[in-house]
């Protein structure tokens, strides 16, 4: 739930008007972070010095040409290599590679569903790695072999869905958005384009696919309560999986709304939004519409994916903001995919934290465990979100573009300069990047895209 705290630390409503646009609210809306980080944002107040690990690194791509059957998803895993170009992975010592190269060995086994002798590596494997380790990579790998031992058990006892506890997950959430740029990269992002598209609106509606606690919103109700033309009539459409999670976010947002004399109304729906009608989401006429997804490989927040693309073209949004996780997981039951993209992927942003928080940050070690680890364990024990062959898209702005009801608006160079304020939080020396590329925006770390935040409106307004 998002803490009481969260909200009554706020600072009161800008008095300033903007009368040049996006640029005000960009700068402002960073002034507020930069003057009430440690109370807003809470950053940790660990020392930011980079962990210096020594290492060896070792070509991925060597090792699972090497590793993987040729009979076997051969070209997927090829692929998937491919797209890794020159990128490599830290690997300490002996027993580094020695791990990693067992890692691959199991993920080859698995993949031809030989579960005796991935059983019997998962066993070695929990021997060499941990996840207390001072290593990135041996964290990694230790995290890996978890997930991986419990598709082995599904594999023997049926595919199951891993039990969820949403209020540690958010809290996960939390401290991930408190130690690293990412997330508030995706809600400082999706919300200059949403405050654009409402620019002079009366009416706004925002339909949020998965608000967990609505750390988003704040600051975006700051700067509304600020225009010019005074604050909108703002209707909020929350969806989640618990309606007591959905009711205490809708409860925090409202007081927030009225502190800042906004006229406000949230309407949770413990749905998800492939899964609801029109019917649930009451429009009022003359509402500007948005709809935002922060999408991730924690747990399905959508459903299935047509039935989502549907009610978006039924809607017909002002703007449909959407920020994805740059790794391809999906694809069926193709496992050694999944296991390629998804190790390079999490390397990087395992690597993220080890390069600025030391080993045993317990902050860290909770982003680690209760959130990362669960993204893993979805994406290989269970195959991903709910995933069911083609009736998942493997890269939602891909399919989005090829809808022919949709265009891509670019992002804006306010949203850009929102981002680099965002990045310049820290230091140049931990690594993180920006790219932007055919009107998205994309954060990562050296040179891996990590999340990728576009912005589209439908060509039927």
């Amino acid at each position: 739930m998002l803490s009481t705290l969260y909200f009554n630390t706020l600072p009161p409503p800008l008095s300033f008007e903007m009368t040049k646009g996006g640029f005000e609210v960009v700068h402002s809306t960073l002034d507020i972070i930069e003057t009430h980080h440690e109370s807003l944002w809470e950053f940790p107040s660990v020392g930011l010095s980079p962990t210096i690990i020594n290492s060896e690194r070792t070509e991925l791509f060597e090792l699972v040409s090497d590793l993987m059957p040729k009979k076997t998803a051969q070209r997927s895993i090829s692929d998937g290599c491919d797209r890794f170009g020159n990128q490599t992975n830290i690997v300490n010592g002996e027993q580094g590679l020695s791990s990693m190269t067992l890692l691959l060995e199991c993920a080859a086994a698995i993949s031809i569903d030989n579960l005796g002798d991935a059983h019997r590596m998962l066993l070695e494997l929990t021997q060499m790695a941990s996840a207390h380790s001072l290593s990135c990579a041996e964290r990694v790998i230790a995290y890996f072999a978890m997930a991986m031992s419990s598709r082995v058990i599904n594999s023997w006892l049926g595919l199951c869905s891993p039990l969820i506890d949403r209020k540690m997950v958010h809290g996960a959430f939390q401290l991930f958005n408190n130690i690293s740029p990412f997330i508030k990269f995706a809600h400082f992002t999706s919300n200059q384009a949403i405050l654009e598209a409402f620019h002079r609106r009366h009416r706004v509606h925002i339909i949020d696919l998965d608000v967990m606690q609505g750390l988003q919103w704040p600051a975006l109700f700051h700067i509304l309560a600020t225009r010019a033309e005074g604050p909108p009539l703002l209707t909020m459409t929350g969806l989640g999986s618990s309606m007591e999670i959905l009711v205490e976010t809708g409860k925090q947002l409202s007081n927030f709304a009225k502190r800042l004399r906004i006229s406000f109304e949230f309407r949770p729906i413990a749905k998800k939004f492939g899964e609801i009608d029109m019917a649930e989401i009451r429009l009022r006429r003359g509402e500007t519409l948005a709809v935002h997804w922060l999408q991730h490989s924690l747990y399905d927040a959508t459903g299935p994916d047509r039935n989502t693309l549907r009610l978006i073209e039924q809607l017909a949004p002002t703007v449909v903001t959407l920020v994805e996780q740059d790794v391809c997981i999906h694809g069926g039951s193709d496992f050694s995919d999944r296991f390629v993209n998804s190790l390079h992927y999490y390397s990087a942003i395992f690597d993220s934290l080890g390069a600025y928080l030391p080993a045993d940050d317990p902050n860290r070690h909770c982003v680690e465990h209760n959130l990362l680890y669960r993204e893993i364990n979805n994406v290989l024990a269970v195959g991903g979100p709910a995933r069911s062959g083609d009736e998942k898209f493997k890269q939602w702005r891909r399919e989005l573009a090829r809808n022919r009801y949709l265009q891509m608006v670019p992002m804006s160079s306010n949203s850009m300069a929102q981002a680099q304020l965002i990045l310049n939080m820290f230091s140049p020396d931990y690594g993180y990047s920006l790219v932007r590329d055919d009107g998205t925006l994309g954060l990562g770390w050296k040179d891996t895209c990590l999340f990728t935040a576009s912005a589209w409106t439908t060509t039927l307004n």
